[in-house]
């Protein structure tokens, strides 16, 4: 007798259907077909333990697994539950019904569930591919729950699972998260900032459209706080928004018991990060980098300068379409990349170039290779560049006048969803048709137009510009671009244009 019940396969943020068929005849031995590598080979002895330990009896019989599609590669060690369940239905007459129930769990050598990583995903492919019930481990049972409406069934070990399926006893669904509906705490403060103006206009400026920033200044002016200051006036992630980052989380198996957060991801890797470290790949066909750890949320790469440059030009298509694709010879998985980037960077190696206090000790030539390690088409996909001067020190012991983060908080979440209402997008993703639909310029098209001709603005940069001036409009809740509106945007720009 043949029995069979279903499992999944990731790949990356996708999900492939497993079926996973038992066998049990005459002869001896346990053999497995279906393109598997080694983790899932292992299950053999994980399961034979965890059976035993069970009290359920392994087949005396030859025992074949077929894991089909055969052509997928199946990896990980998530198949051990649904083949156990197999080979313990396979000696039921009749076995219990299992249609429209998949398995997915590491067994531990006494029949416990473990851990698997990209349950989440798993599941809400599987819901929406007509799996009605899921089995997982306990710790995976929140995140699961969230591919709704799935049925999700926590299952503490393997007799647990059988007993479920005998009808000897009941494992209650898991029910799903209740969506949060308070703005998340406020960490790091626009208030506590002294002076900086420029910076912090910027900053609201580029979240209220999305858009991208770089900060350039000498060391301690200010540039890592007010970075750490740009997730305080974000308003909270969705409920789809947080599950497309706790999808990303969930394959790192970095969720835990509470899988949704709201607060949106701040990620700061060190500059010496690899370029698959920051982009995302590895072995096999790799796993998500940074910048979707970040998506929803702020990419700082402090000191930018200092950054591997093939990492810094592996940015240049995330940044335009948000998401990240990655190609080897096994395949190609796309993982999803919609961040802010916020750079920061020293206008020089030494740090002092312009600063009215300290000398700039850097030669000709060493200035010459820190500015050509920032590309030109890396800067031109960035939309605002400010200068960040050092504050007066006599005014740091002091208290700080300029507007706190909740304020602004209120005028960027206005400026959002004047956005989404509009077009259903933020401003930074608008592209050249929807800015002539949506971001009419009327009588600033001149201005627009004659200062892009006069500095030579590449046509990524005359978008871009664009892009800003309808955010900066919409932070005044005006519906129409107006020149003083232009004049700011492009001003953002000087620096591309020089």
């Amino acid at each position: 007798m043949v029995t069979s019940v279903l499992g999944c396969q990731l790949r990356g943020l996708e999900g492939h259907l497993v079926e996973i068929q038992v066998h049990a005849g005459a002869g001896t031995g346990f053999f497995m077909v279906g393109l598997a590598d080694a983790s899932v080979r292992e299950a053999r002895e994980r399961v034979k333990s965890a059976m035993s330990h069970s009290q359920l009896t392994f087949p005396g019989q030859k025992v074949t697994v077929s894991l089909a599609p055969a052509q997928l590669r199946k990896e990980g060690s998530g198949f051990d539950l649904p083949i156990a369940v197999a080979i313990a239905l396979a000696q039921m007459d009749p076995p219990p019904p299992t249609a429209g129930c998949a398995f997915i769990g590491e067994l531990s050598l006494d029949g416990a569930v473990r851990h698997v990583d990209g349950v989440l995903v798993a599941a809400r492919w599987l819901a929406a591919h007509g799996v009605r019930e899921l089995y997982v481990a306990v710790e995976d049972a929140a995140e699961a729950a969230l591919a709704e409406p799935l049925l999700v069934r926590p299952a503490p070990n393997l007799l647990a699972v059988i007993g479920h399926l005998r009808g000897d006893l009941v494992l209650e669904y898991e029910r799903p998260p209740v969506a949060a509906s308070e703005e998340p705490p406020i960490v790091d403060d626009l208030g506590e900032v002294h002076g900086q103006e420029a910076a912090r206009r910027a900053l609201e400026v580029a979240a209220a459209g999305g858009h991208h920033l770089l900060l350039s200044g000498p060391p301690g002016a200010g540039k890592t706080m007010l970075a750490r200051c740009l997730p305080g006036l974000l308003p909270r992630l969705d409920l789809d928004a947080a599950i497309q980052v706790a999808q990303v989380g969930s394959v790192l198996g970095e969720l835990g018991p509470e899988p949704l957060r709201w607060t949106r991801p701040f990620r700061a890797p060190h500059h010496t990060i690899s370029t698959a470290g920051l982009i995302g790949g590895g072995a096999g066909l790799g796993r998500p980098g940074e910048i979707s750890r970040a998506h929803e949320g702020v990419l700082f790469l402090d000191e930018l300068a200092l950054f591997q440059p093939g990492a810094l030009q592996a940015l240049r298509q995330p940044l335009e379409s948000g998401e990240v694709t990655i190609t080897r010879s096994r395949g190609t998985v796309a993982y999803p990349a919609r961040f802010m980037l916020v750079a920061a960077t020293n206008p020089c190696p030494c740090g002092w170039l312009g600063d009215a206090l300290q000398t700039c000790r850097c030669s000709a030539a060493a200035l010459a290779s820190y500015q050509r390690s920032l590309s030109g088409p890396l800067l031109d996909r960035i939309d605002l560049r400010v200068d960040v001067g050092r504050a007066a020190l006599t005014a740091l012991a002091g208290e700080p006048v300029g507007e706190g983060s909740a304020p602004v908080r209120q005028r960027v979440a206005a400026a959002r969803c004047l956005q989404l209402e509009r077009q259903g997008t933020l401003n930074a993703s608008l592209r050249a048709r929807d800015l002539r639909t949506h971001a009419g310029l009327g009588r600033s098209r001149a201005t627009l137009e004659r200062w892009a001709a006069e500095r030579g603005l590449t046509a990524r940069g005359f978008h871009r510009s664009w892009r800003v001036a309808r955010t900066l409009s919409d932070l005044e809740g005006s519906e129409q671009i107006c020149e003083h509106h232009v004049l700011e945007a492009l001003g953002y720009r000087l620096d591309a244009a020089a």
